[in-house]
C-alpha cells in the first residue's frame, strides 16, 4: 500500500467530547453542550467570533485538542489530570488522531471544517500548568481550523475525515 493510501485512511470516526468558549481575553472558559459554527468567525460565544467582519481566510477560527493527549500533558507537569479548559482550546475530540486531519477537510456533526495547521502553546501555559507547562504542551497543543459551512456542533457528535478529493458536502476540492 502506498503512503497516500495510508494517509487517506483512519481506523474509526472520532467524537466531540467537550466544547470550550473563551468569552474574553484571559477570561474564564464557558463549556456549553453545543455551539454554533459560522464561517469566517468560528464559534459564536468565543471571543474570536466577535471580529467586526467575518474573515473567511482566517486560519484560526477554531482550535481543536486531542483528548488522548491530556494524560500525557498531565504526566509531563506532574498532575493527576488536566481539565481541558486550562489548555484554552475550543473543541476536544476523542477517538480520531488529529494528525490525520492535517490540512484536510473533516466534519463534526453537520459542520464542515478544514484543518489549517498546528496550534502551538503560548506562554500562558506556564501560568495555567506551572513551570514547564509550555514545554509540556509542545507537540500536544492540537490544531487550528476554519469553519467551511455553518451549523451547530454538539458534544457527542461524530468527527469524520472527508475522503480525499471531497470538500464540504461532497463537492470536489
Amino acid at each position: 500500500m502506498d503512503v497516500r493510501s495510508l494517509l487517506a485512511t483512519v481506523p474509526q470516526p472520532g467524537r466531540l467530547a467537550w466544547i470550550g468558549l473563551r468569552t474574553e481575553r484571559r477570561g474564564p472558559m464557558v463549556t456549553p453542550q453545543a455551539a454554533e459554527a459560522v464561517p469566517g468567525r468560528g464559534l459564536l460565544g468565543d471571543r474570536r467570533a466577535t471580529r467586526p467582519r467575518p474573515d473567511l481566510r482566517s486560519k484560526r477560527q477554531v482550535t481543536l485538542l486531542q483528548a488522548e493527549h491530556l494524560p500525557v500533558v498531565a504526566a509531563l507537569v506532574g498532575a493527576d489530570r488536566i481539565d481541558p479548559a486550562r489548555l484554552r482550546r475550543n473543541l476536544l475530540v476523542a477517538g480520531i488522531n488529529l494528525a490525520a486531519l492535517g490540512r484536510r477537510r473533516f466534519t463534526i456533526g453537520e459542520v464542515d471544517f478544514e484543518t489549517t495547521g498546528p496550534c502551538h502553546p503560548c506562554s500562558r501555559m506556564e501560568e495555567e500548568l506551572g513551570p514547564g507547562g509550555y514545554q509540556a504542551v509542545r507537540g500536544h497543543g492540537g490544531v487550528t481550523a476554519r469553519v467551511l459551512t455553518p451549523g451547530t456542533v454538539h458534544v457527542g457528535d461524530e468527527v469524520r475525515l472527508c475522503p480525499p478529493g471531497e470538500g464540504p458536502l461532497g463537492t470536489e476540492t
